[in-house]
């Protein structure tokens, strides 16, 4: 008898073309999954305009939902008056309207005639009873019902939690759990069918914990922000502006859920919503949706709500120098003692919002989540902290602040009186994640992970505190990379650097794997333990792995002796000019040795005997985009950010980048005018354009057709070991090509006309407008008649040449000294 059909989906329909529901749709688009928006039609006009207007206005979105503008034109629109039809065609249809039992009901009995006999039907819900929604379908229906809540904004946040009802098929489940994982790259968390299910139950209560200790302790919102940031592993937007993007109406709405809910929660008295919110969501203050909540932007300042006045003030609250030093204690247990013990009213305020959200997160995990690991991780992936609340608390020691706890809870501190559970104060824990899993107190056991297949496809998934971890076997390391595998035949590398950045001894790391892969391997994958991928060359001295610290980058190191020599023998130079211009142009030949090296870098990888896949994650940039624009293959997640952003600090790029573009023009223009295609790539360089998504870059050229996008990070390594696996029967190096017809002077005299119209309209500066010729007379192959054939070589010669002409300039060191110092490029 034939097995089941697998689940596939070809096509999916979105109801609801609200702010969750379109950019939903549009991730399925994203991820080439064929989608139709369903929308009420207007009163007038084209029935299709409310969906229209809704797809038009994610053009305008920052962050994007869309990796590419283009993508919008994929979405399907549709009205429930004229294409309910449609969706006996679809796989899965996702509601997503608003947060009404009534109006989703409704909308159930209206569409339920129209649902494809194998299709999944799944409520977007942030919070409503899955079992109680689930009471609108025909009984038939019931078994393909579920919960599917996509955290906002739906291409960023990697959380989706996965709700059954109670007549939910379980085959379903794990059928969707393998779609949202792969297909749609996210983490599922199953989460039991209580109010506000998981990430939404403990990060609201985390956030009503902050307001409340924050009014009793009279700390204004943007010092809060200040100290529940990245000082404490959160966000950037923290606390307040975190509510504002997510939208302060929303905010009320999911602990207005928990209020009416949970009448008899401990912590009832707190699910309330502010007095000072009402007011801001009744002026229509809703935060980044309506530019004003929280924080308004006021000119170029930021100003925020003042509780005392009810006016707005210029933001500028930080956080305490003495409390940002207990902070950086690595010593997380030394770190939590001195909060505990402090008198300073803001170490006072992380200990308070700390302890409750423990206290929170331990009385309510056998309710809410089926271990602690489902908690943690949905904290982290829902509400971007680098740790869940159970991981901070095992770290910092588990007995010593259990006691805490209670010690606080018996003293009337505590936000609630219920006590801490028993499993909590257990004598000899040491937390609730371990090397068999993550503790779940319905069983009193410890669970491992799921053991669903599409989890085969992470050999290293998203690691908790506790979980051991082990990339490999190692073949060699040295300073900057380390050479390993996982027990079959093919070699990684990975670089230890700082943010993967590539100096010399990353470069000499490469090189040795590269000669390991082609003696003893299949091949060679470059993928990096955690992301970036890297942000380019090394200009100065950073941190290698754990406590180490790698040696200076030669190339940085060379660069300030240029420089500080510059500007000594400068007030020198009437009597010695000779000497300066000796020992200038001795480092500035050290300097050009270090780019020769990295040109031979990337030339190896591209012709090595066994093929080189680049598996990107994250941002690729300089160096590192050259490095992938050289292996065989790209495997790229759809977050990678990449480009050559080498003229932002007045460089241009020389390890292949620009060369690759020649190449690239040249092949695309088949014999015919270049000047398109070179004009094409020429902006992206001199630009220094970053694409916004790996399927951008393919837009721009850094990524080629050939090459791979995948949606979720944690798959990466294996599906870049499988493209190599299918590059490596019967592989070949590509022959080095001798006869490439070089654009030449015409098409440098194009470009240069373009470059003149900006530095006429004041677009650019003198110096941009330098930068940009050198770069075109590189991609152009020089001052030579259109058509001349040339080698790689004379471009790599040429990059060469033009880079070490930009880096002897005083506005080009002006650029990298700056970008050094503050981070921030300088226009010059």
């Amino acid at each position: 008898m034939p097995a089941a059909s697998p689940f596939i989906v070809r096509r999916a329909a979105v109801l609801g073309a609200g702010v969750m529901g379109a950019q939903i749709a549009a991730h399925l688009v994203n991820a080439n999954v064929s989608a139709v928006l369903f929308e009420l039609p207007p009163k007038e006009g084209d029935p299709n305009g409310n969906v229209l207007k809704a797809i038009e206005n994610l053009k305008k979105l920052e962050p994007s939902p869309l990796s590419t503008s283009s993508k919008a034109g994929l979405i399907e629109a549709a009205n429930y008056d004229q294409h309910l039809d449609k969706l006996k065609d679809c796989d899965i249809v996702i509601e997503a309207i608003a947060e009404r039992m009534d109006w989703k009901a409704d909308l159930y009995r209206k569409v339920a005639p129209h649902i494809g006999d194998h299709a999944i039907f799944a409520s977007n819900t942030s919070g409503l009873s899955i079992n109680k929604l689930s009471e609108s379908f025909p009984e038939h229906l019931r078994k393909r019902f579920c919960g599917v809540h996509f955290f906002n904004p739906p291409r960023y946040m990697h959380l989706v939690e996965l709700i059954p009802a109670s007549d939910t098929d379980a085959a379903i489940l794990d059928a969707l759990e393998r779609f949202l994982v792969t297909d749609l790259g996210k983490g599922v968390i199953r989460a039991k069918d209580t109010p506000n299910f998981i990430a939404n139950r403990v990060g609201v209560f985390s956030m009503l914990a902050t307001v409340h200790h924050a009014e009793r302790l009279g700390i204004g919102f943007d010092v809060v922000d200040a100290l529940t940031g990245t000082l404490i592993g959160r966000p950037r937007s923290a606390t307040f502006r975190t509510a504002d993007v997510v939208g302060l109406d929303t905010f009320a709405h999911v602990v207005n859920t928990m209020k009416e809910t949970l009448p008899n929660d401990p912590w009832h008295l707190y699910y309330e919503v502010p007095a000072w919110l009402k007011r801001l969501i009744d002026q229509g203050a809703l935060g980044q949706k309506t530019r004003r909540g929280v924080y308004q932007k006021i000119g170029a300042d930021i100003h925020v709500l003042d509780l005392k006045t009810q006016n707005y003030r210029l933001s500028d609250g930080k956080a305490d120098e003495g409390v940002v030093e207990i902070l950086k204690n690595k010593d997380v247990a030394a770190r939590f003692e001195q909060l505990h013990a402090s008198s300073h009213p803001q170490a006072q305020f992380l200990w308070a919002i700390y302890r409750d959200a423990f206290h929170y997160c331990a009385a309510s995990l056998a309710e809410i989540a089926h271990s602690a690991r489902d908690l943690d991780l949905a904290i982290r992936w829902g509400f971007g902290w680098n740790q869940g609340p159970f991981e901070i608390w095992q770290a910092a020691g588990w007995h010593q602040l259990a006691n805490w706890i209670s010690a606080d809870i018996a003293a009337g501190k505590a936000m609630a009186s219920a006590p801490l559970p028993a499993w909590a104060m257990e004598p000899g824990r040491a937390g609730v994640h371990d090397t068999k899993g993550s503790y779940a107190p319905a069983e009193n056991a410890y669970k491992p992970r799921s053991s669903l297949p599409v989890y085969r496809r992470q050999p290293f998934p998203d690691r908790l505190l506790g979980e051991p971890v082990k990339y490999g076997e190692t073949l060699f390391e040295t300073d900057g990379v380390r050479c390993w595998h996982t027990g079959d035949d093919i070699a990684i590398v990975s670089f230890k650097s700082r943010m993967h950045a590539i100096g010399d001894d990353v470069l000499d790391g490469v090189a040795q794997a590269l000669e390991e892969a082609e003696r003893n391997y299949m091949g060679l994958v470059i993928w990096q333990t955690e992301p970036p991928f890297s942000v380019g060359a090394n200009l100065k001295k950073t941190p290698a792995g754990g406590e180490k610290r790698s040696r200076p980058s030669a190339l940085g190191k060379l660069f300030r002796q240029v420089r500080r020599e510059a500007e000594s023998l400068a007030l020198k130079a009437a009597r010695s000019i000779g000497v300066a211009d000796q020992l200038m142009a001795g480092r500035l030949a050290e300097v050009e040795k270090l780019v020769e090296q990295f040109q031979d870098t990337t030339q190896a990888l591209k012709y090595s005997m066994v093929p080189t896949v680049a598996a990107v994650d994250g941002l690729a940039l300089g160096g590192g985009c050259e490095f992938l624009m050289h292996c065989d293959r790209a495997v790229a997640t759809l977050e990678s950010y990449i480009g050559l952003v080498e003229a932002g600090v007045g460089l241009l790029p020389a390890g292949g980048g620009c060369k690759e573009f020649a190449m690239r023009a040249a092949g695309d223009a088949k014999g015919g005018d270049q000047s398109p295609f070179l004009q094409k790539y020429f902006k992206a360089v001199a630009m220094a354009e970053v694409a916004r998504s790996a399927e951008h870059a393919r837009e721009l050229g850094y990524l080629r057709p050939t090459d791979r996008v995948v949606m979720n990070r944690f798959e990466l390594l294996e599906i870049a070991k499988a493209e190599l696996r299918a590059l490596a029967a019967g592989y070949r190096p590509p022959l080095r090509q001798v006869a490439i017809p070089a654009a030449g002077r015409s098409a440098i005299a194009t470009i240069r006309a373009f470059m003149e119209n900006l530095l006429a309209g004041g677009h650019i500066s003198e110096h941009d407008y330098l930068i940009g010729h050198m770069v075109a007379t590189v991609m152009c192959g020089g001052e030579i008649e259109g058509g001349s054939l040339v080698d790689e070589q004379w471009f790599l010669d040429l990059e060469r040449k033009h880079f070490m002409e930009l880096i002897a300039t005083e506005k080009t060191q002006a650029r990298i000294e700056h970008t050094l110092k503050t981070g921030k490029p300088l226009r010059n």
